[in-house]
């Protein structure tokens, strides 16, 4: 699962689930990891949810999912164990040994209730050993309520409870440190002696045992218990929870974070109860809510500045030189001078042997401007073979599916074909007829979830993700937009990823290959362009059979992976 996130939601609760879907509805990449244990699940319903009144704990996870997952997310059911941060954003790993990547964190773990020892307590917990009178008071109104003192909490406690109902028993069990004048003046009795256990009948509590063997009948008993926060695995981090104090008692613990739920640690935020105790589950849904938006908008800003960086970067005033020399070359495509050819070979699986050897006689280099691949789609129902590119096959296949994007996809025969691998992908293209005719195939095969397809001219157009994989096949633009081009996808390759360049080999004319010097490129001079950052970089040319026609062709094919 070494797949990259734009977010990783740790923990699939209220808070989580909505944090989820306001970053998939912005179109966000997010993954949530839960671990199927919900704070609130032996509750029978969700109560002061308005619009989700009486709506069963489980019932309100399983419609957040498939809400979740009508906007792209997902949801893998299992333990995060730990979260490290590096240069490039968040690796977390699961108990099962696998790990993902993430540029964001958003931690949503909840709470775990610490229950005071008393027998049989902990096995009516959430349903008639009760903890909140908004979430349960209106259940037992009218009925038989004892409150357990557990600490300082116990007299407004019992006021709250006394609300709903006029009998009202407080026991003082261990902590017996309380103002009882309110209580008496409420009506409110208060028994000594320390409880000993929780006494039911079949599936009903009927009242409490003391140590002394007493037993004071009761339907329902409410406990004040302290609550800790489910975030051990942060520690590495510097993450340290804080205690959460009333009246000079510590009732719980959070973690530590702003109004926002930005905690101390750059890209990660944590929403609900892990830091706010007090949350309902319709509160925790909000501060979701505002989390994810405001992840997003951290999002966007970054992916501004780096749209900025990228754009001035590479247009140094040799560079510039080198564009005009480009388009006072080309004059008559200047217009056009960024057009992608569009996988000119392998996907010629439609063409004829007889338009191939036509093709070889053509002096001079075809239209390339989007006007002319626009013309050249809509004079046929199908121009490429909707089959993979040979070179894109042999390397995809040793990769574990993530994600990817597909510059120049053309009518998508590459982008289908690793979406039927397990690959989510990103499929460009500034030709909007072959966008069209890719994303009604998916649609065929059932890939459309996989796909998402973007019209964009590859000149100026700035990836908004770091990809697993990077491919681009056949893209003939003129050398110094093309140096901005393939500099752009270069960067868009997430650490641990594969770039994979392929064009005809400028030395090789067959297959009715017009001469274009200046659109043509080796794979050594791609190679030139990139820093550091990659652990190995592999140059050179592969030999091919060439669709439509009987004939050996050479493809240049760079595949770099980075550190």
């Amino acid at each position: 699962m070494d797949e990259k996130y734009d977010v990783v939601v740790v923990g699939g609760g209220a808070a989580g689930l909505s944090g989820a879907v306001a970053l998939a509805r912005s179109r966000r990449s997010v993954l949530v990891v839960d671990s199927g244990e919900p704070r609130n699940a032996p509750a029978g319903h969700v109560h002061n949810y308005l619009g989700r009144e009486s709506t069963p704990p489980a019932e309100l996870l399983s419609l957040g999912r498939a809400e979740l997952a009508g906007y792209g997310g997902e949801v893998v059911v299992q333990t995060v164990t730990s979260v490290a941060k590096g240069d490039n954003g968040f690796e977390i790993s699961l108990a099962d040994g696998r790990r993902t990547l993430a540029r964001r964190v958003l931690v949503a773990t909840g709470l775990v209730d610490e229950l005071p020892e008393v027998a049989g307590l902990a096995a009516r917990w959430g349903r008639d050993v009760l903890h909140c009178p908004y979430c349960h008071g209106w259940e037992v109104r009218d009925r038989a309520v004892g409150v357990l003192s557990t600490g300082p909490m116990t007299a407004h406690q019992a006021l709250m409870w006394r609300q709903l109902t006029d009998d009202v028993v407080v026991f003082r069990h261990t902590h017996g440190d309380f103002d009882e004048a309110p209580l008496l003046a409420r009506g409110i009795r208060i028994v000594d002696g320390v409880v000993a256990a929780i006494e039911a009948e079949g599936d009903q509590l009927t009242g409490v045992r003391l140590e002394s063997g007493e037993v004071v009948a009761r339907d329902a008993v409410a406990v004040a218990a302290p609550a800790r926060t489910r975030a051990g695995f942060l520690a590495p981090l510097g993450i340290e929870p804080e205690p959460v104090e009333f009246n000079g008692f510590v009732i719980g613990t959070r973690v530590p974070a702003d109004a926002a739920g930005r905690t101390s640690v750059p890209g990660l935020w944590v929403a609900g109860n892990v830091t706010d105790m007090r949350a309902q589950v319709v509160v925790s849904a909000a501060a979701g809510l505002m989390a994810g938006a405001a992840i997003n908008g951290e999002l966007v800003e970054e992916e501004a500045a780096e749209a900025v960086r990228l754009r001035e970067k590479p247009f140094s005033h040799e560079m510039e030189r080198e564009v005009a020399r480009a388009n006072e070359h080309h004059a008559e495509t200047r217009e056009g001078a960024r057009a992608n050819e569009h996988h000119a070979e392998t996907r010629q699986g439609a063409r004829t042997n007889e338009e191939a050897r036509a093709d070889e006689h053509h002096a001079e280099a075809p239209p390339f401007d989007r006007a002319s691949w626009e013309e050249r789609y809509r004079s046929q129902d199908e121009m490429w073979s909707g089959r993979p590119n040979d070179q894109l096959v042999t390397e995809a296949r040793s990769l574990e599916p993530g994600h990817a994007l597909d510059a120049g996809c053309g009518e998508g025969g590459d982008a289908l074909w690793l979406a039927q691998q397990g690959w989510r992908v990103t499929a460009v293209d500034f030709s909007t007829t072959a966008i069209e005719r890719g994303r009604a195939q998916a649609a065929k095969l059932g890939v459309a979830d996989r796909v998402t397809w973007v019209a964009a001219d590859l000149g100026e157009w700035v990836p908004e993700s770091k990809y697993d994989l990077v491919t681009s096949h056949f893209l003939h633009i003129p050398s110094a937009a093309r140096t901005v081009a393939f500099a752009r996808l270069a960067d868009a390759v997430a650490p641990g990823g594969t770039l994979l360049v392929v064009g005809h080999d400028p030395a090789d004319h067959h297959a009715g290959r017009p001469h274009m010097p200046d659109m043509m490129f080796t794979a050594e001079e791609v190679a030139e362009t990139l820093d550091q950052s990659w652990a190995s970089v592999a140059a050179g040319n592969r030999e091919r059979s060439a669709v439509g026609a009987e004939m050996v062709v050479r493809d240049t094919v760079l595949v770099a992976r980075k550190r």
